[in-house]
């Protein structure tokens, strides 16, 4: 079976308890899995397609603890590393009244060094590309050298195996120490990139554009692009058309990986299709009406893989606001 691979951050959210509270007011704090590749690794896992998670955690309880959480969850980790001298990373994040997240700091201090900035380059799984169909990435792995590294070998081994690349931008400005340096680096990625999937914000800040159809000039390259807007329409380009999809209303708890959730369902979708359906609109706008439905499911509860949903739950959900309409 040809596989996901997603490549990338796996870590620990620690979610406030407190709403609508600042970081230093904070009385409790609960540990979630996180990182938006392992995300979406174990949102394809749990709708049923086959993938993998290539990352680097560090050797100490957490880092055992996420690997374990990681093969419950039915994803594939013999490409995940451990790193003897480094700390697993933790982050805090703070919750606002309607759920939507604020990332606060990290665990440890100034001289702490994580495990997802010492990914290994030589370490790579070759093997795992050999049969992949898809390489799905973020950006937060450019701003270190060493697992920058590692990401410009990833994509020259999905190049070799023709593997689709997609990346989801997933811009976190706290996880740079020199932000700037991502417009030099976004290029040489976006070189590599077949289907991108961004926020309506970072279009902004990183692209200037927001309309997807005017991205898809600018890289004539890209065979889709995906701008999220949180509870606003997403808007697409596949099959070189434009659309847009109105996001499901739901009543909110936690939004931490509703975006990843979404890419999940996105590409679960387009793995078990020939691509070339996305040229029918119709099958587009079906592919976006489950990335949008798992996407507000996924915010029904704490944290971002236990909130996750099956197919049937998507599907039941879909099956249900059609008949509503």
């Amino acid at each position: 079976m040809p596989r996901v691979i997603c490549l990338g951050e796996v870590l620990i959210d620690q979610i406030a308890e407190d709403i609508g509270v600042p970081y230093d007011q904070v009385s409790s704090w609960k540990p979630y899995f996180g990182g938006a590749p392992a995300n979406v690794a174990c949102g394809l896992a749990k709708l049923g397609t086959p993938v993998s998670l290539i990352s680097c955690v560090g050797q100490d309880a957490a880092g055992t603890d996420l690997l374990k959480q990681l093969g419950a969850a039915g994803v594939e980790t013999s490409g995940v590393q451990v790193h003897p001298e480094s700390t697993t990373r933790e982050v805090y994040v703070t919750r606002d009244a309607h759920g939507d997240r604020s990332f606060d700091r990290f665990n440890g201090d100034a001289n702490t060094v994580f495990a997802d900035t010492l990914m290994s380059a030589e370490h790579l799984p070759e093997h795992l590309f050999a049969d992949a169909k898809f390489l799905v990435l973020g950006t937060l792995g450019l701003a270190n050298p060493q697992t920058s590294r590692a990401i410009g070998r990833a994509l020259k081994l999905a190049e070799e195996n023709f593997v689709k690349v997609v990346v989801d931008v997933n811009w976190r400005a706290m996880f740079w120490k020199n932000p700037e340096q991502v417009a030099k680096l976004l290029p040489v990625l976006l070189k590599y990139t077949d289907f991108l999937k961004m926020t309506e914000d970072e279009g902004k800040l990183l692209f200037r554009l927001t309309s997807p159809a005017a991205i898809a000039q600018a890289y004539s390259h890209l065979e889709g692009i995906l701008i999220t807007n949180g509870d606003q329409d997403c808007r697409y380009y596949l099959g070189e058309k434009q659309g847009k999809h109105a996001v499901y209303p739901v009543h909110s708890i936690d939004t931490t990986g509703a975006g990843d959730s979404f890419l999940a369902a996105f590409i679960h979708k387009i793995y078990h299709r020939p691509l070339t359906n996305l040229l029918d609109p119709k099958f587009a706008d079906e592919v976006i009406a489950y990335a949008c439905a798992a996407g507000a499911l996924t915010t029904l509860d704490m944290g971002a893989i236990a909130a996750q949903p099956s197919d049937r739950q998507i599907r039941e959900f879909l099956t249900m606001r059609e008949a509503k309409h």
